[in-house]
């Protein structure tokens, strides 16, 4: 993903390893392995009861691009070895395919599948994915002051009341409203007795954004955010701003009206015309229940032939409580990445911004 600021990534959930490289980077960042592994630790699976049981350090390797504690402008390689994967877990499902999961659309397309935990398909492998974005909010932090946060605003029917980022990192939920911990910590235990799952909504936002990131048709700053929270395992929807909401409003409630001090509200979320406006960059996904689940579901084998099937193994009751994370990396590469690009083309407006 990204033009300038591009990032590809690699590996399967029980492979040998996950890595991703990392080209444009501008040189002379300060970026060491500690710098990555915060946000990496804020990710990993068996911190908690509450998330999968799966153990890993993700304890992460930089292998180039860096010297003497500083980016060189050469390409970054990063990895993150595995060593916690259980393949016997899921040699029940080797010729069967797990409803909802891409088990039957991978094997159609490439006549071969990795059933080994969704393989390429995993949500293992958005580590790399937040190991490259803590070195985009770095720079971003660093050189522009841009901070980027997130938080769980609603799990299953458990919807947040109250919004204290400090409250964040606090918790196992990354929820900001402590009056929810308890009633969520039960849904959990509930959904892992039942054998079932539910689904969350993660609300991301970027302050001091530059004027300017994005284009105005093909490449809008909103229409690369989305596709990038897309792109996120389990997310079926996105919202910029005020979203779906705007379905019922009134153009004369939701325009942002403007003074001498600026825009006296936000509801286009920061980008207009595709274009940031310097506002607060607001975004909201929501991901799916999970599929994996112990519940016997009806399905088809590689044959044809109808037949049940229970997906054992160690998942996320609500893939929701990890999301966070993985969701401002996100909005860290796409916002390093338009700035890389605004920045080379105009660079007399940037320098005057």
């Amino acid at each position: 993903m990204g033009e300038m600021f591009k990032v590809s990534t690699f590996g399967e959930s029980h492979g040998v390893a996950l890595g991703c490289i990392i080209d444009g980077c501008p040189p002379g960042l300060a970026i060491t392995e500690e710098d990555i592994q915060k946000d990496l630790d804020r990710r990993k699976p068996g911190t908690s009861k509450y998330a999968t049981q799966r153990k890993e350090s993700d304890t992460v390797k930089i292998l180039s691009g860096v010297f003497d504690g500083q980016t060189t402008g050469t390409s970054i390689g990063l990895m993150v070895e595995n060593e916690d994967h259980r393949s016997r877990d899921y040699s029940e499902v080797k010729n069967k395919y797990r409803p909802s999961h891409a088990d039957f659309t991978y094997e159609k397309k490439y006549g071969v599948r990795d059933y080994r935990g969704g393989g390429r398909a995993s949500a293992r492998e958005t580590v790399m994915r937040v190991a490259a974005g803590a070195i985009a909010r770095k720079y971003l932090l660093e050189k522009h002051g841009v901070t980027i946060s997130g938080y769980l605003a609603q799990m299953g029917d458990i919807v947040i009341e109250s919004v204290d980022l400090e409250e964040v990192d606090k918790n196992p939920f990354f929820c900001p409203d402590n009056s929810k911990i308890k009633r969520m910590e039960e849904l959990i235990e509930e959904l892992r007795s039942s054998g079932d799952s539910v689904g969350a909504r993660i609300n991301i936002m970027a302050t001091n954004v530059p004027l300017g990131l994005g284009e105005p048709v093909f490449d809008k700053l909103d229409a690369d955010l989305a596709k990038a929270l897309m792109g996120i395992n389990a997310v079926k929807g996105v919202e910029i701003g005020e979203g779906f909401d705007v379905v019922s409003s009134r153009g004369s409630g939701n325009r942002d009206e403007m003074d001498v001090s600026g825009f006296t509200s936000n509801n286009a979320g920061g980008i207009l015309g595709g274009i940031s406006s310097g506002q607060e960059i607001l975004a909201s996904i929501a991901l799916k229940p999970t599929s994996s689940i112990t519940t016997p579901g009806k399905t088809i084998d590689q044959e044809g032939n109808e037949t049940e099937i229970v997906v054992k193994g160690r998942h996320d009751p609500c893939v929701g409580v990890r999301a966070t994370p993985i969701a401002e990396a996100m909005m860290a590469l796409v916002l390093m990445d338009h700035l890389l690009r605004h920045r080379g083309q105009n660079i007399d407006t940037y320098l005057k911004s």
